[in-house]
């Protein structure tokens, strides 16, 4: 799994809502043109971006599963994940290579953006015998 971070301090650059209309469609297009490169070698299980973090919600439950909801933004966050994607690749090598693609896509005035991405496997059993 690939997990674009997003941090406010580690970059210089507006909110997306905030770019030219043309640096969206530009970083836009890369991330699809990205995605049908990773579907067509097979590699692409999925990919999705988030909403900002003041349209997130974070739920526990207290008393018997009852959900106590705390809206967003949240003070404490200093990043937070911007978006994902699911690939299947043959070698951590392989991610590596695909997650330097993600982080190199175009910002405002095409500049690459730089941004953070987790490589992380996705467990397929449990570590230790259950």
């Amino acid at each position: 799994m690939l997990l674009m971070q997003f941090s406010k301090k580690d970059v210089d650059f507006p909110k997306v809502e905030d770019w030219p209309l043309e640096d969206v469609r530009v970083h836009v297009q890369y991330m699809r043109d990205l995605n049908a490169e990773l579907a067509g070698t097979g590699e692409l299980v999925d990919a999705q971006g988030l909403d900002m973090p003041e349209t997130a919600r974070i739920v526990r439950a207290q008393g018997g599963g009852v959900p106590v909801v705390t809206d967003g933004p949240f003070a404490e966050s200093k990043e937070w994940v911007a978006g994902w994607w699911i690939v299947d690749c043959g070698t951590q090598q392989r991610a590596i290579e695909v997650a330097a693609k993600v982080s190199a896509a175009p910002g405002p005035e095409g500049k690459p953006l730089g941004m953070p991405v987790e490589v992380r496997r996705i467990m397929s059993e449990s570590p230790v015998e259950v």
